[in-house]
């Protein structure tokens, strides 16, 4: 998801981590939906890449940006008796499909290459299902982000917030400089995206996982949650009034251009500084949201491999060693924002937002804390996370209670389970 830039060296990097998997005559498909300008253009380079090598790439592109639409495709393929080699998934969706039991193995050439011993195990509570690989993930986003313009932070006399007070004092002062304190979009998954970093900063790792993960009715009705929704309502008093439908990467110019002080969103939005010539710590800042105590949330793009038989599986295993290649892994997420799914990948070329981001997952992952994202399709299924969506987005834009919102949440999920 939100790969709007770079996308041309994404596609060279998978190249040439794909370069030589194959010299016989054979096909990988892979269903996708990067079909943007640019995505489409750096398939094109991978797909001329193989088929220098002898593989077939055959393209099944279609558009949608969180996969909903590739979704309905590949349904329908499956039902038919001929699923592609491979499809971008997100986390639960993995879960899903593997209910179904058409996923491929990849566990044999798992166990050959560890790749138990270097995916996080919270990562592979999606890649492994029934015991057996059924995917390969590229990277590790990190929802749990706040973005800054250090010009602006030098400028009002401000340094970036360690408790939700100082959050608070700090959006005070910009907004008594005349700055736009907090840059947000105006669609459900940047309110829910938001709403998971404020749980966090309310109750930490266990609060998290009891009201999201668990679905606890206790947790979804307690005081905790119902401080989580008046935070939400003070964050609003700080944010463009003018937000609907804006587009986070839009959010994200208004810090690259000194419009806005700070923006909550996850690593891809280094791609958005990247492009605009900017650099990490001189001419943004990252830093944690206040109070999360040490837990982050976390999504994954993964290749999620169908059972395609003994003639195509070669070729499938092929693709997904190179996926999980150390290699490409580095040459795709020093572009992409996030950070490799293998925490073996040395981490010397990255900025020092992707070094804090490693050090940040090692913690995390010690203290059991590595949580999967709400508003990323790492936590819940989808029509439970429309329930949290829809109560998110519909008290952050009206003047529904926090204690009306906290009803709403335990009914719509109850509903929705």
């Amino acid at each position: 998801m939100k790969l709007k830039t770079h996308s041309l060296l994404l596609g060279a990097a998978l190249a040439l981590a794909l370069g030589g998997v194959a010299h016989a005559a054979e096909e990988v498909e892979v269903v996708h939906w990067w079909t943007s300008g640019g995505e489409a253009a750096a398939l094109q380079v991978l797909k001329q890449n193989l088929e220098k090598q002898g593989v077939t790439w055959k393209d099944a592109a279609v558009a949608g940006g969180a996969g909903d639409a590739a979704a309905t495709v590949v349904k329908a393929r499956v039902a038919s008796g001929n699923p592609p080699t491979a499809m971008q998934m997100l986390g639960m969706v993995i879960t899903e499909w593997a209910g179904q039991g058409i996923m491929g193995d990849l566990s044999e050439v798992a166990k050959k290459e560890g790749w138990d011993k270097v995916i996080p195990p919270a990562l592979q509570k999606f890649t492994v299902q029934n015991g057996k690989w059924v995917a390969a993930p590229v990277n590790i986003h990190r929802p749990t982000w706040i973005w800054g313009n250090k010009a602006l932070f030098a400028k009002v006399g401000v340094q970036p917030p360690k408790t939700w007070d100082e959050l608070i004092a700090a959006l005070d002062k910009f907004k008594a400089a005349g700055v736009l304190p907090l840059a947000h979009g105006g669609q459900d998954w940047q309110d829910a995206t938001l709403w998971e970093n404020v749980v966090l900063s309310v109750g930490g790792a266990d609060f998290y996982r009891k009201a999201i993960l668990e679905l606890d009715e206790q947790a979804l009705g307690s005081d905790q949650m119902k401080q989580v929704f008046e935070r939400m309502r003070k964050l609003s008093q700080y944010m463009d009034k003018n937000r609907t439908n804006l587009d986070w990467n839009l959010a994200t110019a208004k810090i690259i251009n000194g419009e806005a002080a700070m923006q909550v969103m996850g690593d891809w939005a280094k791609g958005e500084f990247a492009t605009a010539g900017k650099k990490a710590e001189v001419d943004f800042l990252c830093f944690d949201f206040p109070d999360t105590k040490g837990a982050i949330t976390f999504n994954s793009d993964a290749f999620g491999m169908f059972e395609v038989g003994a003639a195509k599986k070669p070729a499938q295993e092929k693709l997904a060693k190179a996926i999980m290649d150390p290699a490409f892994q580095e040459q795709f997420n020093l572009v992409k924002g996030s950070i490799p799914a293998r925490t073996d990948v040395p981490m010397d070329k990255f900025d020092g937002c992707g070094k804090k981001a490693k050090a940040d997952l090692e913690k995390a992952i010690a203290a059991n804390a590595m949580l999967g994202s709400l508003a990323h399709g790492h936590a819940v299924p989808a029509a439970v996370k429309g329930a949290f969506f829809d109560v998110i987005t519909n008290h952050l834009n009206s003047d529904m209670s926090a204690d009306e919102a906290v009803q709403q949440l335990i009914e719509a999920v109850a509903a929705a389970k």
